[in-house]
């Protein structure tokens, strides 16, 4: 399972989160046909997507002109680890990215399941950013 967390421009603080699937492509932008819409000045309507990686795990991919950033650096591709926070545009809205592994049974090596903090599921995707 994969969570994306926007967080607060200011004091980096969980504002909202999405739950997705693995072997899903999540696409992130202003547009309606996003899977996560953020309506931002400096969010492209295809900003940013997070697929399936080749080798089991994800990437991010930049889609949009104001471009992706990780750790001020901006990216193109990147393979995903858990907990990076990526910014879209230079001076945008920060998402969070964590993957949770699957429990025993369910065709994991580790079989270790880890707790994220609770953050109060929003069942919307559109969020707006001032």
């Amino acid at each position: 399972m994969i969570i994306l967390t926007l967080l607060h421009p200011l004091q980096a603080v969980p504002v909202q989160h999405w739950t997705f699937e693995p072997g899903s492509s999540i696409r992130i932008g202003r547009s309606t046909d996003n899977e996560v819409i953020l309506y931002s000045a400096v969010v492209s309507r295809h900003h940013v997507e997070v697929r399936p990686s080749g080798d089991g795990g994800w990437e991010v991919v930049n889609l949009g002109a104001n471009g992706t950033y990780m750790d001020g650096k901006r990216i193109t591709k990147m393979q995903v680890f858990d907990g990076m926070v990526i910014r879209l545009a230079s001076s945008g809205p920060q998402i969070q990215i964590r993957i949770e592994e699957a429990e025993v049974g369910e065709g994991t090596q580790s079989g270790q399941k880890r707790n994220l903090p609770p953050l109060g599921e929003d069942k919307s995707k559109d969020t707006l950013i001032t």
